[in-house]
């Protein structure tokens, strides 16, 4: 997945300028609250199928998907109509020149068409992880990266369309992802399909008080996304203020960061539907080694990545740009995104937990409270030490963000066994 973000990021900074590469920032920024915002679409069928599985109901399995394609189907078209006030708005809010906000607004009209790929690409994300199929999630986004990679080469690089380029490569392979995976999910359906409900159950779909878990469930995760879209939002806007080249510095490290997480996330993607069967099933045991296991392993992989990006991040940001100043602004900040990856692995450990049990308002309430602390050290830091005080605070954040939902833990462990008897646990 991080190989979306890297190509683009490759491609523009060696075929465009640096208003380029703010703009492509910029219009990932504002995609990142615009997409992520629904990320429910994802996570919540995540909890639900994987919870639905543990307790062996099939018919459930496929109602949680088709309730979240409902929902995505909805959204995706109401962004499309209404892409004309949400870019109005995104480039009124976010403070960059004239030159990278001219840039940004073509790059978002073309790219915002395939809001209802993505959305529907994201439920259908949630099903496979639900059900432990990453190797379908896998080949799905092998395709989708290597048919982007392939179409912004075309667009951007030999057709020297820029940023609008790359917009239209990305839309164009996210739909056809989404035909992909809508391909793969309806086969693994078929095969799991030993009831006798219809494949997509009307009656569960209508069902009242499912709607309204799903939505209970989503509107916790949305305020959530929320707030980490806002943070790493007013990150990057206060790294505009400091100037368009740390503004393009930033975007490259957050490159890496990006790059690292999705490692780190895939930790916790596993760990999702270990805990979702746990959840549903009562099972302890299966809980207490998948928690130990993954964590081990997201700790040492975390190390590794932050090891890597200190010895060899020089090199890597010598690939995504040539701008030489570019270059030693962006060494300048490195040790800041070595450290951000090193810290940040108990808080997708902790995320994963949470998503595979649904429980969400935990995640809502420790999201609101880590962002809060993010915004004063910001405040605090920002005026002092300017770009370094940002990055700071930008790891203080991760920091709490672990510590809040560590503190909700044991409430959830205890969830797990509490109908078992004492001698199980």
């Amino acid at each position: 997945m991080p190989l979306l973000g890297l190509a683009d990021t490759a491609i523009i900074g060696h075929t465009g300028s640096t208003a380029d590469l703010g703009a492509i920032a910029l219009g990932t920024l504002i995609f990142d609250f615009v997409y992520w915002a629904f990320g429910f679409l994802r996570m919540g069928t995540t909890g639900f199928v994987a919870r639905a599985d543990g307790m062996a109901d099939e018919a459930e399995v496929r109602a949680a998907l088709g309730r979240a394609l409902l929902l995505g189907a909805g959204i995706g078209a109401t962004l499309v109509l209404l892409q004309g006030p949400i870019i109005w708005a995104a480039l009124n809010v976010l403070g960059a020149s004239t030159d990278v906000e001219q840039t940004a607004q073509g790059y978002f009209l073309i790219r915002i068409w395939a809001a209802p790929a993505v959305l529907a690409q994201f439920a259908l994300m949630g099903l496979f992880i639900g059900l432990g199929r990453t190797g379908t999630v896998l080949l799905v986004q092998l395709f989708l990266n290597g048919l982007n990679v392939g179409l912004d080469l075309l667009f951007a690089g030999a057709l020297g369309w820029g940023a609008q380029g790359i917009a239209l490569g990305t839309a164009l392979a996210q739909w056809l992802a989404l035909a992909l995976s809508a391909l793969l999910a309806w086969r693994l359906l078929q095969a799991r399909h030993d009831d006798t409900e219809a494949l997509f159950p009307g009656k569960r779909l209508r069902d009242r008080a499912g709607f309204l878990d799903t939505l209970r469930a989503n509107s916790d995760i949305m305020i959530r996304t929320l707030c980490m879209l806002f943070a790493f939002g007013w990150f990057i806007n206060q790294g505009a203020v400091f100037g368009d080249r740390i503004l393009a510095a930033n975007h490259i490290l957050l490159q890496f960061i990006a790059f690292s997480a999705f490692f780190l996330d895939g930790y916790a993607h596993a760990l999702e539907p270990l805990v979702g069967r746990a959840a549903g099933a009562k099972t302890p045991q299966l809980f207490d080694a998948a928690v130990a296991r993954s964590t081990h392993l997201a700790a040492a992989t975390s190390a590794a990545l932050a090891l890597a990006l200190a010895c060899f991040g020089s090199m890597a940001i010598d690939l995504l740009t040539d701008i030489e100043a570019l270059q030693d602004v962006t060494r300048t900040y490195l040790p800041y995104a070595a450290a951000y990856v090193l810290l940040s692995f108990a808080a997708f450990q902790l995320d994963g937990i949470f998503i595979g049990a649904s429980r969400t308002r935990d995640m809502r309430n420790a999201s609101a409270i880590s962002l809060a602390v993010f915004l004063l050290a910001a405040w605090l830091l920002t005026g002092a030490a300017g770009n370094d005080g940002l990055w700071l605070a930008f790891i203080v954040y991760v920091v709490v963000r672990a510590l809040t939902l560590a503190h909700r833990y044991p409430a959830l462990r205890h969830s797990i066994g509490a109908h078992r008897p004492a001698r199980n646990r």
